[in-house]
């Protein structure tokens, strides 16, 4: 599996669980902070190629997976295709 790439913030519950999960499977991840690189939401919208409301957004390599719910439906998936 290509790396996950997580976009989130401190405080984040979701953003926090979505850290969990890939530590918890071992998965090749890495985590953004938004804040501390100066990431806009104008910025984050320019990578995920549409408006954005809420963190994290999260990436398998280049593609757009969504949210924290979406990247668990992804791994569900990801181990039956396994």
């Amino acid at each position: 599996m290509k790396r996950i790439t997580i976009f989130g913030r401190e405080g984040c519950g979701f953003c926090r669980r979505a850290k969990e999960l890939c530590e918890m499977k071992e998965l090749d991840f890495r985590y953004i902070d938004i804040h501390e690189q100066g990431i806009s939401k104008a910025d984050l919208e320019q990578t995920v190629g549409k408006p954005v409301e809420t963190v994290p957004q999260i990436f398998c390599g280049q593609e757009h997976i969504g949210g924290f719910t979406e990247l668990e439906a992804f791994l569900a998936q990801e181990e039956v295709n396994a």
